[in-house]
């Protein structure tokens, strides 16, 4: 799932991790959104001992090195425009210098056939290009793409759709752009939880790096990956968590693990294998996430329990709309709805097919597609898998339909908002990665 270039992480591109003492095995699960990549190894990792003393202070890493990451940040652009809040250096590949930048310019790139067009302010031509490099001349200072500022360097590239950025830059300046992208500013009582989604994060990273390599970056810088928001979305917060956990990942029999990771379970984590094919290792099992008094440790979340409900004509309408994609029916057959079931669940509980009875026809949508046959009011796809059912009938014809649901992802591994609640009764980061994915350890990459 990685466009790429070569890979970014010296250490992920490894072979085997070698592992020196680690803090005991416990219950843990970790985080991503859809991705089974191929195994990535990571450099040599020795014992860090989660919760224990803080790492040296972390200068930000905006110099480029080999354990760079390439972020995509717009991929099939129509234009895009380029600055900075200082002097700017442009390049091609090559490292041949095109153009410089004066602080607070402001030039347009546009796609032209298989390769760029420069435009600056009062009509000035930086010619045809075929890919450029944007790099701040001094250090500490930023690129701007967009409006929105970036670490490292920015590169431009042309394609059949239009123009594709990529950002690289440090994988710790990275994740600080991450952790308050995925998490939000979170009080002082949950900053464990914040440390946890920093080992994820990285956890993550390290374990893909290459992962979109075809489109010439490692990962996106959306919720198709994670979410990245540059030097806007970093915070002292975030920082902190990348200097508490430096260098930090979750490995399981030595290397890193598929870090899954989604907003709220409801109660309960889902297997690896109900959601994903070869997410079959031991530490993606199902497990609870209730604390002692049997309450979900998740429900401080906004998604924790959901209702969405439907009129007869406003199900028919959006099913018209769904099922055509997941099944062998077309909109002409979604003519009357006359019975909507959920005729199988996983063993964790949640929804694994439902059935629907068309004009006496009956079609199924199986696994995650069920989340894609029902819409939310703004489009988006259900919530989560973790729902129950009601209906009643005009006659033949269901006439409302009401589904009742917890949680928000597909459940499997860590549960962010979960995480909050465990920090907030108490739990180490180490304590809470270790009930989100079981028999893992956290370990320093070298």
């Amino acid at each position: 799932m990685r466009p790429g270039f070569t890979p970014l992480f010296l250490a992920a591109a490894a072979a085997a991790v070698a592992v020196a003492s680690c803090y005991p095995k416990e219950p843990a699960t970790l985080p991503p959104p859809e991705r089974v990549p191929p195994p990535v190894t990571a450099g040599p990792v020795v014992d860090s001992g989660p919760g224990g003393p803080p790492s040296a202070p972390l200068p930000p890493d905006t110099v480029v090195s080999t354990s760079d990451v390439r972020i995509g940040l717009v991929v099939g652009a129509p234009q895009l425009r380029i600055g900075g809040d200082g002097p700017l250096v442009v390049t091609n590949p090559a490292g041949v210098r095109v153009l410089d930048l004066i602080e607070g310019s402001s030039w347009l790139v546009r796609p032209a056939g298989a390769a760029m067009t420069l435009s600056g302010p009062g009509g000035l031509d930086g010619g045809r290009q075929d890919a450029l490099v944007i790099t701040p001349l001094h250090p500490g200072q930023y690129v701007r793409l967009d409006g929105r500022d970036y670490r490292g360097e920015v590169s431009i590239i042309p394609g059949p759709a239009g123009l594709t950025a990529v950002n690289r830059l440090g994988l710790e300046s990275y994740l600080a752009g991450v952790l308050s992208a995925e998490m939000g500013r979170r009080d002082p009582t949950e900053v464990q939880a914040l440390y946890a989604q920093a080992v994820i994060s990285r956890t993550f990273a390290v374990k893909n790096a290459g992962k979109r390599r075809a489109l010439g970056f490692d990962l996106y810088g959306t919720v198709a990956d994670q979410v990245y928001g540059g030097v806007g979305a970093e915070t002292p917060q975030s920082w902190d968590a990348v200097r508490m956990t430096r260098a930090e990942v979750v490995t399981w029999n030595g290397r890193p693990i598929d870090a899954f990771f989604y907003s709220t379970c409801g109660g309960r984590t889902e297997s690896g294998t109900a959601v994903f094919q070869l997410a079959g290792d031991p530490y993606l099992k199902s497990v609870s996430d209730l604390d002692g008094d049997g309450l979900a440790y998740c429900r401080f979340s906004p998604r924790f329990r959901w209702r969405e409900e439907y009129s007869g004509d406003s199900l028919e309408a959006m099913l018209r709309r769904t099922l055509p994609g997941l099944t062998q029916v077309g909109p002409s057959s979604v003519s009357r709805v006359e019975a909507v079931k959920v005729t199988r669940r996983t063993p964790s509980g949640r929804v694994d097919a439902v059935e629907f009875t068309l004009a006496g026809r009956r079609v199924s949508v199986t696994g995650q597609a069920v989340r894609r046959a029902f819409l939310l009011p703004d489009g988006g796809i259900l919530r989560s898998t973790a729902f129950d059912v009601q209906e009643r009938a005009d006659g033949s014809r269901v006439s409302w339909l009401a589904i009742d649901g917890r949680g928000a992802g597909h459940g499997v591994g860590f549960c962010q908002w979960g995480a909050v609640g465990r920090a907030r009764a108490g739990q180490t980061y180490g304590q809470i990665l270790a009930a989100y994915y079981p028999s893992t350890r956290v370990e320093r990459l070298n």
